[in-house]
């Protein structure tokens, strides 16, 4: 079974809410819409207090190279743009909407009609996916058509896909698939124009046989340069890296992007809102998002508008009396929610319900050298000199250790029999490197 050579480890699955279709979440009587949920610079707003808006139209522009346009998630009255506390508590640039109703912008179309037929070209194709604010829905929130502006020498030898979703819990992407697959593929041959790559390989991990089995039947008939590749259920699967390594056997240098040895990588969901951009000029207003946890009674995969609160949508599902910590994102890498007054955004994949029991963490005990976060590290890393290296700000050290290597998936921490903070302090040692060397370049 194809899987990434280095590391590795095998948390509970946990994917409960597999068997559950998508529904949609109530359009809400207010949204917040964030005008920095993407990698880069936040957008400008282009709307003030008191202006009529429309489902779908622009409301902020990416105007900065690395940067995305928002939209509009609902029709209704802008009430104000001001500085709201996000998910962390850090008070960030919004545009607040009164909803009244939901009438959509003209050019949109929003019919369920599935269009085959793609009718834009390479440059198109990339004018649309920057005009309708898509970026990448596998974590990072990069704007999606800079990975399409390939330097003129670089050539695209593969498209990967990644539905590997290695995340326990989460199965958005995975429903997705079941539900939307046709589409998905749709938005994935319009990847390959912007692209010119020869060849797409589709990477999904083995505990999703029916979206396997399903997207496998469609490209068979239609779609002949698209690859399903089933992948080993091992964590960090889903990783950039260790995805491109599985499938091409290529290694991406340190410090450098997958395109630098030919390749790109998109989410799979980013492909549907790929279709969505390409062939209905719809722009990326919704969220996919997967509610969950062992104690939650009535689990969820939902379709959410963005700016959604999210306090909401988690009253909607019910909270667990005994609930301890509330996650955005999986287990492994997501972060705790220090406030659930916040709003959704776009790369929204997970909200996660942990019991007290469950989210406490183990008591700390000095480390036995018992080197097993040395071999769970998907990068070839010594987390165990990291660590204090971090904590106690040697950050030459952790330049010279290879600490901005460091995809963050909390493989080490996981496998700590000792309970240690590994990827506590090896995250703020990163950041502070980072600063370091950038301070150093300038």
């Amino acid at each position: 079974m194809i899987t990434f050579k280095k590391g590795g480890v095998h948390p509970q699955e946990n994917k409960i809410t597999s068997q559950i279709a998508i529904e949609n979440f109530p359009i809400p009587q207010q949204v917040v819409v964030f005008l920095g949920q993407h990698l880069g610079v936040p957008a400008v707003a282009k709307v003030s207090k008191g202006d009529k808006v429309k489902t779908g139209q622009l409301i902020a522009a990416g105007e900065a190279f690395i940067s995305a346009n928002i939209h509009a998630p609902v029709s209704g009255i802008v009430t104000k743009v001001d500085v709201i506390p996000d998910i962390s508590g850090i008070k960030k640039e919004a545009i607040v909407i009164a909803t009244e109703g939901d009438e959509w912008e003209d050019t949109i179309d929003t019919s369920s009609t599935i269009n085959d037929k793609i009718e834009l070209d390479k440059d198109e194709i990339i004018d649309r996916i920057k005009s309708c604010g898509i970026v990448g829905l596998g974590g990072a929130c990069f704007p999606t058509h800079i990975k399409y502006k390939t330097p003129p020498r670089k050539q695209v030898d593969y498209l990967i896909i990644n539905a590997a979703e290695c995340e326990p819990y989460i199965t958005a992407d995975d429903r997705m698939m079941i539900e939307h697959g046709e589409e998905c593929l749709i938005g994935i041959e319009a990847l390959l124009i912007a692209s010119k790559a020869p060849v797409v390989y589709v990477g999904i991990e083995n505990n999703k046989k029916n979206a396997i089995a399903h997207l496998t039947q469609l490209a068979d008939k239609k779609h002949p340069k698209i690859k399903i590749c089933p992948l080993k259920v091992k964590y960090p699967q889903g990783a950039e890296k260790q995805l491109v390594q599985a499938l091409t056997n290529r290694h991406v240098p340190a410090g450098k992007l997958p395109i630098e040895i030919g390749v790109i990588v998109n989410n799979i969901t980013t492909a549907f809102a790929v279709y969505e951009a390409v062939q209905k000029n719809k722009p990326l207003i919704d969220t996919y998002t997967t509610i969950s946890g062992k104690k939650v009674a009535h689990p969820k995969n939902l379709k959410i508008r963005i700016g959604t609160p999210i306090n909401e949508v988690l009253n909607f599902v019910g909270i667990p009396e005994n609930t301890g910590k509330i996650i955005s994102g999986g287990p492994m890498m997501g972060k705790a929610i220090a406030n659930i007054n916040s709003y959704a955004t776009k790369g929204m994949s997970s909200l996660l319900m942990m019991d007290k029991t469950e989210s406490q963490r183990g008591e700390v005990s000095p480390c036995l050298r018992c080197g097993k976060c040395v071999s769970v590290c998907p990068m070839g890393l010594e987390p165990l000199l990291l660590q204090p290296f971090g904590e106690k700000k040697r950050y030459d050290e952790c330049e010279a250790n290879g600490i901005m290597n460091c995809i963050e998936c909390g493989s080490c921490q996981f496998e700590c029999p000792a309970n240690r903070p590994l990827l506590d302090f090896i995250r703020l040692g990163k950041a502070k490197t980072g600063e370091m060397i950038r301070n150093r370049k300038s």
